[in-house]
């Protein structure tokens, strides 16, 4: 029961950038059916990084793990600025959106963290399987709710909305690199 619980309680920290990005992309204009696809692929790729995490895990050591932090959070600063950035170029599309390449950046920088920690779970010997469902479970759910959040905040915010989703992009990448 211990470990279970454990494990939740990782799953559950894992997918609170998920929600923090998740809240920062919904302050854009998303459709329901955008909602479902970036949520359904931050919890696809909250389940494949910590599944390469674990299979590496237990054939390397953890400094691979340092490697994906930082590669996390310089996406995640490139993302902020680039919402930023369109948030004052108004009229002109932004030049990545949560849809295609740029759906797979964003859930990219957010699971490259569950790399991480599938490493020291593969060192240490874990349940695969359920560790990986709950992880991408976890964080499909907080993503759904983090972009709901921020698109009923968006309407409160009006045009600021782009670019304060941008600035907590850019906060959670800074606080990926440096703290």
């Amino acid at each position: 029961m211990g470990t279970f619980s454990t494990l939740w309680i990782m799953a559950i920290a894992l997918g609170m950038d998920a929600f923090s990005v998740g809240l920062g992309m919904g302050l854009i204009r998303i459709k329901l059916r955008q909602i479902f696809h970036i949520g359904v692929t931050i919890g696809l790729f909250h389940m494949m990084m910590p599944l390469l995490g674990i299979i590496l895990g237990r054939l390397m050591t953890q400094k691979l793990g340092q490697v994906a932090t930082y590669t996390g959070g310089s996406l995640l600063l490139i993302l902020g600025i680039q919402m930023i950035y369109a948030s004052f170029r108004k009229n002109e599309t932004p030049l990545i959106t949560p849809s295609g390449l740029g759906l797979i950046l964003f859930s990219l920088s957010v699971s490259l963290d569950s790399f991480s920690v599938g490493l020291s779970l593969g060192i240490y010997g874990t349940d695969i399987v359920s560790t990986i469902f709950m992880f991408g479970f976890v964080s499909m759910v907080l993503t759904w709710c983090g972009l709901f959040i921020g698109k009923r905040v968006k309407n409160w915010l009006g045009t600021y909305s782009e670019g304060i989703g941008g600035c907590i992009l850019l906060a959670f990448g800074v606080k990926l690199l440096f703290l």
